[in-house]
């Protein structure tokens, strides 16, 4: 049986099709229908092709930009709002004839790293995506780790850790709460700060660049970048010290942060010790849909 999986975000559909050693046998991308029974008709469709292209029947993954909560049973907290408050996995199990498994599109980053990736062969794995926002999740020995709230590795929407002065109260997030890391680390952030600063640019790999040139305002925007980023993964060192941290997104292109984050890092890891690797993913933009596929 391939395994496939299906990345749905809010203007493109894709799906993927794996074999048992990873290997691709199956692409293909979509736009995404802005309404509710359409993505469904259009996911129903994807795996029909798969199949009768390949054929052979297969597992179904999801990964979604929201969560389905475990009380419910409904999908939330999805941008892609017209999935909210619906049963995605059981719908689509109806329609495909088999149970379909739906789960966060960070922690389907963080499994297809787990699995066969930049983090392969280790237990715990914390992948951490950082473009427009800044999510994550966990994979222990390869599965999903949500949580019992369905939430785990969210810690994008805690408070930016040790904070100074000049940084409380500064930041307001979506989510509703002020100065989430989200609203510091995210690549928006790190735009939003060097702006306020007096610079110009439209994205971190834009200040990535005038650093590279010597420009002072950039360089000291960065060494606050890497410092936030720094305090911000410590925290989930201190409370989970995962084998290895996988960082995905446009702001993992940057390569000057791999470098620099482990001789900030032990600064605020308890004892003042770390040597946790910090590494930029295998397979870019492909690592959630493959993720989805692994989640059988």
């Amino acid at each position: 049986m391939v395994r496939m999986g299906v990345d749905l975000g809010g203007t493109k559909i894709e799906i993927v099709a794996l074999n048992d050693g990873g290997k691709e046998l199956f692409r293909k991308r979509i736009p995404t229908p802005r309404e509710y029974p359409a993505t469904l008709d259009a996911i129903e469709a994807l795996v029909n092709e798969v199949e009768s292209t390949l054929g052979e029947t297969g597992t179904v993954g999801v990964g979604i930009p929201g969560v389905v909560s475990p009380y419910s049973g409904l999908v939330k907290n999805a941008n892609s709002t017209w999935i909210n408050g619906h049963p995605l996995d059981v719908d689509l199990g109806e329609r495909l004839n088999r149970e379909v498994r739906v789960a966060n599109d960070a922690n389907c980053f963080a499994v297809s790293e787990a699995v066969d990736g930049a983090a392969a062969g280790k237990g715990v794995v914390f992948g951490v995506i950082i473009g427009t926002g800044c999510g994550a999740g966990f994979a222990i020995n390869g599965k999903v780790h949500a949580g019992g709230n369905g939430i785990g590795g969210e810690w994008g929407h805690n408070p930016l850790p040790w904070m100074t002065s000049d940084e409380f109260n500064t930041t307001s997030c979506f989510c509703g709460n002020k100065d989430c890391i989200e609203t510091f680390i995210s690549g928006t952030g790190f735009v939003r700060d060097f702006k306020a600063a007096g610079g110009q640019a439209n994205s971190g790999i834009e200040i990535a660049s005038l650093v590279e040139n010597g420009d002072e305002l950039a360089k000291a925007a960065f060494e606050r970048y890497i410092d936030r980023l720094a305090r911000s993964l410590a925290h989930v060192i201190n409370v989970l010290d995962p084998d290895v941290i996988v960082l995905g997104g446009g702001v993992s292109n940057i390569a000057a942060i791999y470098p620099l984050l482990p001789e900030v890092l032990p600064k605020y890891v308890l004892g003042g010790e770390c040597r946790t690797p910090v590494v930029q993913n295998m397979y870019g933009g492909s690592s959630g849909v493959r993720g989805a596929a692994w989640l059988w």
